[in-house]
């Protein structure tokens, strides 16, 4: 699958990343974004990245802009510090996906680029002269620290007070900087796992192993949670004093509650617990992908600017609308403010993280995915799926009876069981990705299985 747009960013093999293509997609990035003269350009630690970046920097001075290099650092802190300037920037990560290949997000001083944005960069790709590599000095720009800071000032040095938090650093870009903000907090960061070998760490799709792995921390070391990210840490892992990894969503939804949204955006793959709490007057459900997400956050701002409205995705990546707790508001995924807020608001209530999760109704999320399934495939067989109401009935046979169909992104079956199953290519990757719902986490975890299994068997 050539390189292309998916749900967040340009994604694609490490060998069809071309210097030609990427300054090509760089090029038209800078057509479509006049604003700021200055560039700010990020890298995770993937081993292409740095080599990707030298020519996106090169690109761009050869396009007579300035180019901010602030290294490797997590997306959202890159976001924040280009956002402060009123500048653009552009991070070569591949997110969660493996390290043969990468990609590109881009933002403009508002924030990550639109859809519409998007289509008018592929529109404008056009050869771009080929240049000597330029060099680009690092001029010290704080954008870690000034990241760090948005946290540590808004939730104030006792936030965390007492607890002991596990920090798998992998090869995370936050894998630093997750354990400064968390002893600043007051918590005690136990580091863990550091690798320098790239891991590409799903957060929405642990495997057994690490989960086991997590499980065995926190029993080896007492903790009360461990934290993580992905590759470039704009998505959450956040698992509890038994090693029990809390969904995107719930950190979300707690999230939100922490604080006090009123308005929440979030894909129609995200947990519909968010519908029986009172304390959120609208939920606007979007296709997935941080652009939708940003999108439908706009219009909501453009009605009512001063509108207390959030968003998130099932990963756990959180967007924050309006000012609150000295904050800013920041139109990308981020990965602290939703590890950081539930953690504090279960410190503030003086009950356990597991506890804190108790009190959300009792509706339970999985997602899982099969590799190596190309989309063209996954697409045609949801096809013959969507448009044959007896293909569904005998594919989903063992869940029920169908009550509703969503086709907003892929194919979203709600059952006469209240459960749900939701089938979906990934955006970004050879993947097919299998969410359920269920009043039980174990029964949620079996249909996911279950139809994975299925689908195995039908496109494997």
């Amino acid at each position: 699958m050539p390189p292309k747009f998916g749900t967040s960013g340009l994604r694609g093999l490490v060998t069809e990343l071309t210097n030609d293509l990427v300054s090509q997609y760089v090029q038209a990035f800078l057509d479509i974004c006049p604003k700021g003269h200055e560039i700010y350009l990020g890298w995770d630690l993937r081993p292409s990245s740095e080599k990707i970046a030298g020519m996106v920097s090169t690109t761009i001075q050869g396009a007579h802009r300035d180019v901010e290099r602030c290294g490797v650092l997590p997306t959202p802190a890159l976001a924040l510090a280009a956002q402060k300037e009123g500048c653009a920037a552009i991070m070569v990560t591949g997110s969660h996906i493996p390290a043969d290949r990468n990609g590109l997000k881009f933002y403009t001083p508002e924030g990550e680029i639109t859809k519409e944005q998007e289509a008018q960069i592929t529109a404008n790709l056009r050869p771009v002269l080929s240049q000597a590599n330029l060099p680009s000095p690092m001029r010290g720009i704080d954008a870690l620290g000034d990241y760090a800071a948005r946290y540590i000032n808004s939730f104030g040095a006792g936030a965390l007070k007492g607890l002991r938090i596990g920090v798998y650093q992998h090869s995370s870009v936050a894998r630093d900087v997750m354990v400064d903000i968390t002893r600043a907090l007051g918590a005690t960061p136990i580091p863990l796992a550091p690798s320098d070998t790239f891991i590409p760490v799903d957060t929405e799709a642990l495997d057994p192993e690490t989960r086991s792995m997590l499980a065995g921390w926190c029993s080896e070391h007492k903790l009360d949670a461990v934290i993580s990210t992905d590759g470039d840490a704009d998505r959450p892992m956040v698992a509890d004093a038994e090693g029990r990894i809390v969904p995107g969503d719930v950190l979300g939804a707690l999230t939100s509650l922490s604080l006090g949204a009123e308005i929440i955006c979030t894909p129609i793959s995200s947990n519909t617990m968010i519908a029986q709490m009172p304390e959120f007057r609208q939920i606007q459900t979007t296709r997935i992908g941080s652009p939708y997400v940003i999108d439908a956050m706009e219009q909501v701002l453009a009605d009512n600017p001063k509108a207390k409205v959030v968003g998130y995705e099932a990963n756990g990546g959180f967007l924050l609308g309006y000012e609150t707790n000295g904050m800013a508001p920041l139109l990308t995924r981020d990965c602290m403010l939703p590890m950081l807020a539930p953690l504090a608001m279960a410190q503030r209530f003086g009950v356990t993280l597991a506890q804190l999760v108790s009190t959300l109704p009792p509706r339970f999320t999985a997602a899982d995915r099969i590799k190596g399934i190309e989309t063209a495939a996954s697409k045609a067989f949801i096809a013959s799926l969507s448009g044959d109401t007896a293909a569904r009935a005998a594919f989903f046979a063992d869940a029920g009876a169908e009550t509703a169909l969503d086709e907003t992104d892929g194919l979203r079956v709600t059952f006469d069981t209240g459960e749900i199953v939701h089938l979906r290519p990934s955006g970004n990757a050879p993947e097919l990705r299998c969410y359920a719902e269920a009043d039980s986490a174990d029964r949620a975890g079996d249909l996911v299985n279950s139809y994975l299994s299925k689908l195995q068997a039908q496109l494997g």
